[in-house]
């Protein structure tokens, strides 16, 4: 009877301490990269490799080449940009001719897509199906411009999309794929529409469209305007289309010939652009173009989200730039940090 309480006794003890190390088992370790800015530095052209940097958010936290540091090797030259699926990073590094697939939380990499590309340059989804890259093809060559579709299960191209020349950056909207003709060397005017494996319709909008944000129920398009050097210098443009019917309702224009819109971002109902080193605010609901900028500064990429504003500065193009984060409610400078060298795109890893 005693060796039967003790032994009873003992095993009481035991499934106490099993429980209560289950009931004390800690959380789940976040990845590395989770929650925070991601920053992609194109690195010195023709030479050296692209880095890409991450700043947690709120903002403790600021680590430089976490690709290098995961994996012990370079990510090539140039990293043009990233796009994300679910899991994954596609990091599209074009003079490499490769786009390199990364877990988008640790960074380590899991494929490299390296047949079927010539110079990619921005990546989509539309969904955990099929991905989308933009590609110029031979930049001197206006007919060989495409659209690569890659199987996403595979880490390979499955087909390939003729487009107009110039294929740049490239948005997922309900699953259809929206792609801006900024025209390569060369300047175009179109947004194509891709569904499936086929481009569904083409739309017209400004000269050099450079950027594409979505609010609410409609496609905002900026367009740079051709250049003086194109011997045909025309203003910049932001063209607002009805994604219902893939109709332009709006354009606003520029005053001048020589004005050159970049870096249109969105939060919410307010787009942000800038223009000859200023940052401007536009309502969607806005019936004209404002007069007053609300922030001073020539930046190289900017992307709203929350309430802030984050541009960067490539400063001389050849040592680290920088990552400057404004207040949107002060339009004042709450934050700044180095990044790498060309920091050419920013990114919200959530």
């Amino acid at each position: 009877m005693k060796n039967y309480l003790l032994s009873f006794a003992f095993l009481t003890l035991l499934f106490a301490s099993c429980s209560s190390d289950d009931d004390n088992q800690p959380a789940p370790i976040p990845a590395d990269y989770e929650k925070g800015i991601l920053i992609t530095n194109e690195g010195p052209f023709n030479n050296g490799s692209g880095t890409i940097s991450y700043i947690s958010n709120d903002f403790a936290t600021v680590e430089h080449k976490i690709f290098n540091k995961v994996n012990g090797s370079d990510l090539g030259n140039v990293v043009q940009s990233m796009g994300f699926t679910d899991n994954d990073a596609y990091v599209v590094v074009s003079n490499s001719q490769k786009i390199v697939v990364a877990d988008r939380y640790t960074f380590e990499m899991k494929d490299t897509i390296v047949t079927g590309l010539q110079n990619p340059r921005y990546f989509a989804s539309n969904g955990e199906v099929n991905g989308y890259v933009t590609d110029w093809g031979d930049p001197f060559d206006e007919t060989d411009d495409y659209v690569a579709v890659i199987d996403l299960r595979t880490k390979a191209i499955s087909s390939v999309i003729s487009v107009p020349f110039g294929p740049e950056k490239i948005l997922n909207h309900d699953g259809k794929i929206y792609v801006a003709h900024q025209g390569g060397y060369g300047h175009n005017n179109l947004i194509s529409v891709i569904s499936g494996n086929a481009v569904e319709s083409t739309i017209n909008v400004g000269d050099t469209p450079n950027a594409m944000v979505v609010s609410g129920s409609y496609l905002y398009v900026m367009g740079g305007g051709k250049p003086d050097y194109s011997g045909n210098e025309t203003p910049g443009t932001i063209t607002k289309v009805d994604l219902a019917t893939n109709q332009v309702v709006e354009t606003y224009t520029f005053n001048n010939t020589t004005d050159h819109p970049s870096g249109l971002t969105a939060d919410g109902s307010q787009l942000y652009y800038s223009l000859n080193g200023k940052v401007y605010r536009l309502s969607t609901n806005s019936l004209s173009l404002p007069g007053t900028p609300i922030i001073d500064g020539f930046f190289y990429a900017m992307q709203a989200k929350n309430g802030m504003l984050y541009a960067t500065d490539a400063g001389d193009y050849a040592s680290q730039g920088s990552l400057y984060v404004y207040d949107l409610s002060t339009n004042q400078q709450v934050q700044d940090f180095q990044v790498g060298i060309i920091p050419g795109g920013i990114y919200f890893n959530e």
